[in-house]
């Protein structure tokens, strides 16, 4: 999570929304040792003007391409908010069996404050979902990020 949090303070210095996520390859794999971080990402989305480059979707992407494989199971996904929509099912269907967030988001949510659709019994995969890690720090970067954006 501290590596998370090194990227949601990149992105905050960039004027980003500060979030920041890593992927680490859990099981050791041909291409990737065991432990490897194979994504490494923060928020985006100003710098590139597209509202999918969230921290979670760059890493996804980045730990795919390290992996040679889109299923990117046996890693653990950490990420200093929960995940929105998007990225929950992207993370589903990346088939990512284990997510690990700092801050909770109660408007926007979709891992368990608002959707809960990395445990959805309707979808053929889900996540176990640890919430809450280091979440005073990740949520601090958040408030002084939205604090000092009102008063700009």
């Amino acid at each position: 999570m501290r590596m998370a949090i090194a990227e949601a303070r990149r992105a905050a210095e960039e004027g980003e929304v500060p979030t920041g996520c890593v992927i680490i390859n859990r099981a050791g794999t041909p291409l990737v040792p065991a432990s490897a971080v194979i994504g490494r990402a923060h928020n985006q989305v100003e710098r590139l003007k597209d509202p999918t480059a969230h921290a979670e979707m760059i890493a996804i992407t980045q730990a795919a391409s390290a992996r040679g494989d889109w299923r990117l199971s046996d890693t653990v996904l950490y990420s200093t908010k929960e995940p929105c929509p998007m990225c929950a099912g992207a993370i589903v269907l990346a088939r990512i069996p284990e997510v690990v967030f700092g801050a909770a988001d109660t408007r926007r949510g979709g891992a368990v404050s608002v959707l809960r659709i990395l445990d959805d019994p309707r979808l053929n995969h889900r996540a176990a979902v640890r919430g809450g890690v280091l979440a005073d720090e990740c949520a601090a970067l958040l408030t002084e990020f939205f604090r000092r954006a009102r008063q700009e």
